[in-house]
């Protein structure tokens, strides 16, 4: 059931008006545009009547503020952390104002908008980030895809960031997207430092380097929530 709510969430998200082929998933956002990471887990109670009700009404209202849904993936297993999420999405929005617009106008449209995500996910964290350059990148399934978010101790602590970064090229990891800045609207924080997806070649490679270059060596860190997407 969990595995099978983890697969809907990511094909209604992100493919709902939108489907991207095959195992290499590409994304484009222009300077100005805004994007969304969101990290959630679905009800397993009356699902599907919930998210039709949920798309028939939240999603006009998205739309119109310029939404445009992007491809999405299962969280296939947590690393490091307290809680493992079922599904990792990320939105596109056309700029900062129209994203800010479209939370503070919803509930005029949708009264029940908050109290519809609260029935339907049991948990929803968001983040938001400006793009303040145009940004490419791609995530292919068929590699060893992990995200971690980063909180540090000191506010703007970026050394150890840069040590990490490092140490992940020097052992073969290529670093696919680096998100800093964000914003998390009230009722669903989720704002770290520093979010990163890395790409290994495969799990014995990911595994090797997180045992020579353990998070824990890290003293500078407060907190990190690292999970694998496929």
């Amino acid at each position: 059931m969990k595995l099978f709510l983890a697969k809907s969430l990511v094909l209604l998200f992100s493919c709902y008006f939108s489907f991207a082929q095959g195992n290499k998933k590409e994304f484009q956002f222009k300077k100005g545009e805004v994007l969304d990471v969101i990290v959630l887990s679905a009800t397993k109670t009356n699902y599907k009547e919930l998210f039709d009700k949920y798309k028939k009404t939240a999603f006009p209202v998205a739309f119109k503020h310029s939404y445009q849904p992007q491809p999405g993936f299962r969280i296939n297993k947590l690393t490091l952390g307290n809680h493992l999420s079922s599904s990792f999405i990320i939105g596109k929005w056309g700029s900062v104002k129209k994203r800010e617009d479209f939370l503070l106008n919803v509930e005029k449209e949708v009264p029940d908008f908050h109290e519809q995500r609260r029935a339907l996910f049991t948990n929803f964290e968001l983040t938001y980030y400006e793009i303040n350059k145009d940004l490419k990148f791609s995530i292919n399934k068929e590699k060893y895809n992990v995200v971690t978010s980063f909180w540090v101790k000191k506010k703007n602590d970026k050394t150890f960031y840069k040590h990490w970064k490092k140490r992940i090229e020097d052992n073969g990891g290529k670093i696919i997207l680096k998100l800093t800045d964000g914003k998390s609207p009230t009722g669903y924080y989720y704002n770290p430092e520093v979010l990163s997806i890395v790409e290994w070649d495969s799990e014995e490679q990911f595994i090797q380097f997180s045992k020579k270059y353990p998070i824990s060596s890290y003293n500078r860190l407060k907190d990190v929530h690292q999970f694998v997407i496929g």
